[in-house]
């Protein structure tokens, strides 16, 4: 037996054990709620008022011969699978770093999601959410606890969370890879994965009581530049009706999509997905580009292939890279969102888009003084110092996550709502500078990127001298039912809540979530800072 096909089988061993897949009858408990799939029954658990399904595979797993190959079906199953538990995530590196391993409870077998339903369903025609979760593409899982879907399952929405190939399992190319099975997408694989787990739910989601009509996407970081690709990837047409993006940015850049060849190269991407995948075998001794090299690439152990989280930074200046992140092939992933943005190509959906007051304190942008920041608007320096420090008494400290923010969040999200309010859909932003009152005096310039999902999700996490207070609460209560709304009929608005006017690009309307919990719809006042990044948007970094 060759190394792949042991890969393979181990791997549904340990998927039978972490997932506690059984058909005993021990485990058919009368009182656990049971649903008939496309695939075979699923056996899932009562938690309060609501029904949970963990562990649900809405694809094969892509080991051994499967790495770096489009989602394949899912093979049946006879019985009653257990779906109480959750499955392992995407295979990650650990932290604190180790470059022999990678993180406890991940594996390359993955591709599983979780379903949040009401127990007491009084309709079979239930909206739904799709969370995606961040991580910068190479991090992250669906069995978060401040994801728990319980509260939106509460408000009578069934939410599902889903698990997506990261780093170089999700985003990979290599030449010989672009010459097997040609009918097959090539490259990002991780979006491939999430369209296969929104295809699932289209097929599925009728026997949970859901409408698989009324879909709606949401993530945040990652998971929001991948709802930017899903609604401009041909193949995801259809499969969802609404969209919601946290800090995810709009505009190209790194996350957004490298081109597959190197005679498809482009200013932000000056190397090829290819040329890097061919760095990267070269770095474990694998010569070549042919199947001999691939197949040499695919027995390679999970822990090589993930690099101990080098697949973003590397210690070294100057380092050969050996990860591509997202990649444009031009078959699979047509475009970047923001030229498709720019032609008006997007899918007609309404959208939610916003970003938090403080999502980095450096990084897109840095600078060592006042001056050498302002230096980087030029010509209009002058314009931005009147913009960000017009009495010339903010410090270096306060600026940088100002222009960061506005860089790689603001700016993005404003052009991201003015082309779907041009390409006639319905655009609502906002502006979330709320922080948990315990946590006010640690985060002086704003609320931090991630800020926004635990009350999103109104999982706000309790513990002795980190007790919630009331406000906490409200707010946490008020962005729940801001996204349940939208879900249930498009439009965040509903009793109880302050109005949300959508955006209107000569006003650029916004709703703010003020530092005291305060909620206001109102013109940005950001305004002038974004122009100037506008403005100096092709040279300014």
């Amino acid at each position: 037996m060759n190394m792949r096909k042991i890969m393979v089988a181990m791997s549904l061993i340990c998927s039978t054990v972490a997932c506690a897949q059984s058909n005993d009858a021990q485990n058919n408990v009368s009182d656990r709620p049971i649903i008939n799939t496309v695939s075979g029954r699923l056996q899932g658990s009562h938690e309060g008022n609501v029904e949970v399904f963990r562990g649900i595979p809405y694809a094969a797993p892509p080991v051994g011969d499967l790495r770096w190959r489009a989602p394949q079906p899912v093979s049946a199953w006879e019985g009653i699978r257990d779906a109480s538990k959750f499955c392992d995530e995407c295979a990650q590196f650990t932290w604190p770093y180790h470059e022999e391993k990678i993180k406890e409870n991940t594996s390359e077998d993955c591709l599983y999601l979780n379903l949040w339903r009401p127990a007491e369903i009084k309709t079979g025609n239930l909206p739904v959410m799709v969370w995606i979760h961040g991580g910068t593409f190479v991090g992250g899982g669906s069995s978060d606890t401040l994801t728990s879907g319980a509260h939106f399952a509460g408000q009578g929405v069934i939410l599902v969370s889903i698990n997506y190939r990261l780093g170089r399992f999700g985003h990979f190319a290599f030449p010989a890879l672009s010459e097997e099975h040609p009918e097959e997408a090539k490259g990002s694989y991780a979006h491939m994965d999430q369209i296969a787990a929104l295809q699932w739910v289209k097929d599925n989601i009728a026997s949970f009581g859901g409408n698989p009509d009324n879909v709606t996407i949401f993530g945040e970081s990652a998971g929001g530049v991948s709802i930017h690709s899903l609604l401009t990837i041909p193949a995801a047409e259809g499969l969802f009706h609404k969209a919601i993006i946290q800090s995810g940015g709009g505009r190209d850049a790194w996350l957004t999509g490298r081109p597959i060849r190197d005679d498809n190269v482009d200013p932000h991407h000056p190397v090829s997905a290819q040329t890097i995948g061919i760095n990267f075998a070269n770095r474990h001794g694998i010569q070549g580009t042919g199947v001999d090299a691939l197949a040499k690439l695919r027995d390679l152990p999970s822990d090589k292939v993930v690099g101990g989280g080098k697949e973003i930074y590397s210690p070294k200046p100057n380092a050969v890279s050996t990860y591509s992140g997202p990649i444009v092939d031009g078959n699979f992933v047509v475009e970047t969102p923001e030229v498709a943005y720019k032609n008006g190509r997007q899918f007609k959906v309404p959208l939610i888009i916003g970003f938090n007051s403080a999502e980095i304190l450096s990084g897109l942008v840095n600078a060592q003084s006042k001056k050498e920041l302002f230096a980087k608007f030029a010509p209009f320096s002058n314009e931005a110092k009147e913009a960000y420090d017009p009495y010339d008494k903010k410090k270096l400290e306060e600026l940088l996550p100002m222009v960061n923010t506005d860089k790689g969040w603001g700016e993005p999200a404003r052009f991201t709502a003015r082309s779907f309010t041009d390409n006639g859909s319905a655009a609502f932003i906002y502006f979330f500078d709320y922080i948990r009152s315990a946590y006010k005096p640690y985060f002086p310039y704003g609320a931090f990127h991630t800020t926004e999902i635990p009350f999103v999700f109104n999982n706000l996490p309790s513990k002795k001298g980190i007790e919630l207070t009331d406000t906490d609460k409200q707010v946490a209560s008020m962005m729940n039912t801001y996204w349940v709304n939208f879900a249930k009929k498009g439009d965040p608005n509903g009793s109880g809540l302050a109005r949300w006017d959508k955006h209107d690009s000569q006003r650029d309307t916004l709703l703010e979530i003020k530092r005291d919990g305060a909620v206001e719809s109102k013109p940005d006042a950001l305004r002038e800072r974004l122009d100037i990044i506008e403005k100096t948007n092709q040279t300014f970094k």
